[in-house]
């Protein structure tokens, strides 16, 4: 019980992370900062889908939006 809350909290932060991750690229407004903000992105979605956060499909969808958007601002 009180690891399973422990990992609730632990999990919590992560997939908060992982969003705060995500709007930052969304958020960037110059290409250059975006395709910084992409590579910290990529760097947390593709932990949480080896630390099975998040399914490895999800990752590569996620990233694979991303990336596009950021090309957009090219």
């Amino acid at each position: 019980m009180r690891q399973g809350r422990a990992h609730a909290v632990h999990n919590r932060a992560q997939r908060s992370a992982l969003r705060t991750a995500v709007k930052r690229v969304r958020a960037a407004a110059s290409a250059a900062a975006a395709q910084e903000a992409y590579h910290a992105a990529v760097r947390v979605l593709d932990r949480a889908a080896r630390r099975g956060l998040i399914h490895k499909n999800s990752a590569a969808r996620h990233k694979a939006r991303l990336a596009a958007a950021v090309k957009k601002l090219k």
